[in-house]
């Protein structure tokens, strides 16, 4: 992968984040789902103002994904596949957890990606087949060898989840908490799975495939050294209905708790 793509998409990324960050107030006075709605819409279109036309002249062969919150497979060839705000509910909330995050897919594989928190002023990198990065710094998953005394995450996709799988999060949720240490549960997927390719979380899960959630996170956590995988431990892809991300010593029993329900 060309470096200078990667520095491009950094910049990119980074340029938006601060663009963002100028008029985040840590406050809201929000009073209605449809307020929440279009608050959301307006912090999305103000970071594409940005972002689309730098990545669109970094990579222009690469095609564009409309909707952040679609799911499955692409068509073959390159598409830029971004989330605007990544944690978008918490920038319009005032909380500071949340991203702009860029990645370039390549025949439903990520090749790179870039994922920017502009509050703490940190950058997660990776490029497929290189390791992955925050400031620079090279990224390993944790060393942790049983699920007990593991701290697992989950979260769901997005609004449009389902009454299913909004029990299949809650069934999920309680067998986890049964079986490792601290469960957490929040959004965006992206910022958590950035701490399991850190090292600072061990278990990831979702019951969902979201692809502006889950592809650079997954790129990070593999380039980590972590293990991808679906919720019965097969290989994942966007054609998955699930998704797990773990530290490699605790998978197996990961995928034990997990695919028995279903």
């Amino acid at each position: 992968m060309n470096v200078n793509l990667l520095d491009q998409v950094r910049t990119a990324v980074e340029t938006t984040g601060r663009h963002l960050a100028d008029a985040f107030t840590g406050q809201h006075d929000l009073t209605t789902w449809d307020e929440v709605v279009a608050a959301i819409a307006a912090a999305d279109q103000r970071s594409l103002s940005v972002l689309r036309p730098l990545l669109e002249q970094a990579r222009p062969q690469a095609g564009w994904v409309e909707d952040e919150l679609e799911e499955g497979p692409l068509p073959d060839g390159e598409w830029w596949l971004t989330d605007p705000v990544e944690g978008a509910i918490n920038y319009v909330h005032g909380i500071d957890e949340w991203a702009v995050t860029a990645t370039l897919v390549r025949d439903n594989q990520p090749v790179l990606t870039v994922v920017h928190l502009p509050l703490a002023q940190v950058t997660y990198t990776a490029v497929a087949g290189e390791g992955a990065y925050l400031n620079g710094r090279k990224l390993t998953v944790s060393g942790k060898s049983e699920l007990r005394g593991a701290f697992v995450a989950t979260g769901q996709a997005s609004p449009r989840e389902t009454a299913e799988t909004w029990e299949k999060i809650g069934r999920s949720l309680t067998a986890m908490m049964g079986v490792s240490g601290v469960t957490r549960a929040s959004v965006p997927p992206t910022l958590l799975l950035v701490q399991l390719a850190a090292g600072r979380l061990d278990v990831f899960w979702q019951h969902s495939s979201v692809r502006s959630g889950l592809l650079a996170g997954a790129l990070l956590v593999a380039e980590a050294g972590g293990t991808v995988s679906d919720l019965d431990g097969r290989a994942w892809s966007l054609d998955s209905t699930g998704f797990l991300a773990s530290t490699p010593k605790i998978h197996a029993e990961a995928v034990a708790t997990l695919s028995r329900l279903g």
